[in-house]
């Protein structure tokens, strides 16, 4: 009897436990997955082009960010048992995806040397605010719950607006 009781409780106990993670938190990392994804192919661009040193290492700067990012939201989404990806329009109703239009990567992907700077200041600037935005919502009302993903939200925000006004401060 002393047996059933105690193991009521303790599965009375894992039932009101706060959760690890919820589904804001893993909407939050399927989505901002191929947003640095796109962000880590829009930097890459930089690198072969003939753009001031300070953007040069801007743009490394943000890959090496982007990439552990990338690592370690496939691993939380792998030790929760959560898919990685999900169709675009799986996530319409939240706001959808925070992509650059692929049609500006591939204009800034064929510009002229002479014009690759403007173009990559601004096809940056919006896919790193449109990162800010999307990181805006796991910490927002009704976000995420988990520790890390919102720490990850957190420095989002405050790493693409500094990198912002880098961009903006940038003489093209």
């Amino acid at each position: 009897m002393v047996l059933a009781v105690v193991a009521l409780l303790l599965t009375g106990c894992a039932t009101t436990a706060t959760p690890t993670y919820n589904a804001a938190d893993v909407m939050f990392l399927q989505m901002l997955i191929p947003q640095n994804e796109q962000g880590i192919e829009i930097v890459k661009l930089a690198s072969a082009r003939p753009v001031q040193a300070e953007l040069k290492e801007l743009a490394a700067a943000i890959e090496v960010t982007q990439k552990t990012e990338v690592e370690d939201m496939r691993r939380w989404l792998r030790e929760w048992n959560q898919p990685e990806t999900v169709s675009p329009q799986a996530h319409a109703g939240h706001g959808g995806m925070k992509m650059t239009s692929p049609d500006l990567v591939g204009a800034l992907r064929t510009a002229p040397d002479g014009e690759f700077t403007r173009k990559f200041l601004d096809v940056l600037t919006g896919q790193q605010q449109g990162a800010v935005e999307l990181a805006q919502t796991e910490n927002g009302t009704g976000g995420g719950v988990n520790a890390q993903a919102r720490d990850l939200a957190r420095r989002v925000i405050e790493s693409r607006t500094a990198e912002v006004k880098q961009l903006l401060n940038v003489k093209a």
